[in-house]
């Protein structure tokens, strides 16, 4: 059961998988406690936090073939949270993503490699400003069981990576603001009906 998270899990950014077998199982992410954070330093003097949170995603889980599974996730760019709205706004001008409204950003696992009772390496196709890369999740099996409100099966892990944000498009000020983007993830998902 713990191996079916890190096939999950790790793909706390991901779209609908394809080639997912008949024995597999879907859960959905939790929006509610599923987060994005990525930090990057600022002329040296600090380490800026901004996150996305709210999201969709789903897991497809084959417990016989964790490595068989997949995982996808999409969210709106303009739900980002940065803390500060004149940040969000230069994020969102020509000097970085020059937004139109709609955009989004994707994951879809290619591949899961289970590489303990609780851990996984995830990869798959990032998308972000229209361009799209191959990325590894480091992910962790945090919890899998019934959930003790709900009543029903549910898991929750955490992963890292990270990411050039010059790889995408978005490389303005580098490297005075860090071109290198730290990711964190930390997702939960139900078993759906």
């Amino acid at each position: 059961m713990k191996h079916f998270v890190f096939a999950a899990a790790l793909a706390g950014a991901a779209a609908l998988a394809t080639g997912a077998s008949a024995a597999s199982e879907k859960y959905t992410l939790d929006a509610s406690h599923s987060q994005v954070v990525f930090s990057y330093t600022h002329l040296g003097f600090s380490t800026t936090y901004n996150m996305f949170s709210g999201f969709d995603g789903e897991i497809m889980f084959d417990k016989d073939d964790p490595a068989a599974s997949s995982v996808s996730v999409s969210m709106p760019l303009d739900s980002l949270f940065t803390g500060w709205e004149e940040r969000f706004a230069h994020f969102m001008s020509p000097d970085f993503f020059d937004a139109k409204g709609g955009e989004m950003i994707s994951f879809d696992s290619t591949g899961i490699e289970v590489t303990g009772d609780t851990t996984a390496l995830i990869t798959g196709d990032l998308t972000i400003n229209g361009m799209t890369k191959s990325v590894v999740l480091d992910a962790k099996l945090n919890q899998s069981g019934d959930h003790p409100m709900k009543g029903k099966p549910w898991a929750g892990f955490d992963a890292t990576t990270t990411v050039l944000r010059s790889d995408f498009g978005v490389g303005g000020f580098a490297p005075h603001v860090s071109d290198e983007l730290n990711v964190m993830i930390s997702i939960e998902a139900e078993k759906a009906e």
